[in-house]
């Protein structure tokens, strides 16, 4: 057997140790391979893992299925993705979701005890080294303020759904005041906001509340029934940061300079975006949100090397604010 279809093999007896199994489709799907590969494909993993069984699923397809102890010790994880859960701990951490990151730790946790002993030493040698060189560990920079029993009592209503009590000092407020909302979902970013409706609001609009302003958070009992039609990424879709507002929602259309072209082509400025390249060089970038404020902050590290051709309004608030002296890019 060849090197190259025996980790085919291997791919497929992953696939198989699911706990539905596979089907030809699946096989042919994954593999791009016509039908009868597909079926010597099915001929090899019961030849090298006796343990396969076949049955027929309640749509009358035919399924093998291989036993996961039967593959486990092929399938230890590698000490790239063990270092990769450790660096995605820390980011969550950095984001301000503490819960979140401990979770993940203790899921890091169980994967390294299901791993075969045989491999331990060398996988935990591995993690550190690459980790040491990756050096994300004591990230520095601004972060969101954060209170575990504010998160958790977050994350507990979001799965309910169930109402939730917040105690909640607005920007204009001078003390806190107790609100009851229904939550909806967070958006991360230089600041944590929970989305949520407020019941007691007549317009029914969804509503940000900055999580480090919240200074308590009860679940209750009142489950509601969430909008089935909201998609909270589509949603965050709608502003460039977090910030949302009918009134300056509509077409962004930023012109970066030939000299600053090859950097900002490199960013990612809104997931819908679309560019193009000038014939001197420069750089057209579009896509559709709003959130002005926030948009300036960015465009301003950009110095005078991004003009703003759309929105006029978005325009007029970065003029006089494009300074020449930046010796770098964001």
């Amino acid at each position: 057997m060849s090197f190259a279809k025996a980790v085919d093999l291997l791919r497929l007896a992953r696939m198989a140790s699911g706990h539905v199994g596979i089907t030809l489709s699946d096989i042919e799907r994954e593999f791009g391979v016509v039908r009868r590969t597909a079926q010597r494909m099915t001929d090899a993993l019961t030849q090298s893992f006796p343990d396969t069984e076949d049955y027929i699923d309640a749509d009358g397809r035919k399924r093998w299925r291989l036993p996961r102890r039967r593959v486990a010790e092929f399938f230890a994880p590698s000490p790239d993705e063990v270092a990769t859960l450790e660096l995605a701990c820390n980011m969550l951490e950095h984001q301000g979701l503490p819960g979140e990151a401990g979770r993940l730790r203790s899921l890091r946790e169980t994967i390294k005890i299901l791993t075969p002993d045989n491999k331990h030493a060398r996988l935990e040698a591995d993690e550190e080294a690459l980790l040491e060189a990756m050096g994300h560990a004591a990230r520095p920079g601004p972060r969101p303020a954060s209170d575990p029993a504010v998160d958790t009592a977050i994350a507990e209503a979001l799965k309910g759904p169930f109402a939730l009590d917040i105690l909640y000092r607005g920007r204009q407020d001078s003390t806190a005041s107790l609100r009851r909302v229904e939550p909806y979902g967070l958006l991360l970013g230089a600041r944590r906001y929970l989305v949520a409706r407020d019941p007691s609001k007549p317009d029914g609009h969804l509503r940000h509340y900055r999580v480090e302003d919240i200074e308590q958070a009860s679940v209750t009992d009142d489950w509601f029934a969430r909008d089935e039609d909201f998609d909270l990424e589509a949603y965050a879709k709608r502003a460039f940061g977090v910030f949302q507002t009918e009134a300056e929602f509509g077409e962004v259309v930023w012109k970066f300079t030939p000299r600053a072209a090859p950097h900002a082509a490199r960013f990612r400025f809104h997931p819908d975006q679309t560019s193009e390249v000038e014939a001197d060089g420069s750089l057209i970038v579009r896509f559709s949100a709003c959130g002005y404020l926030e948009m300036c902050w960015h465009l301003y590290a950009w110095g005078d090397q991004v003009e703003v051709l759309a929105p006029p309004a978005l325009a007029a608030m970065v003029a006089g604010h494009r300074r020449d002296d930046f010796p770098g890019f964001p």
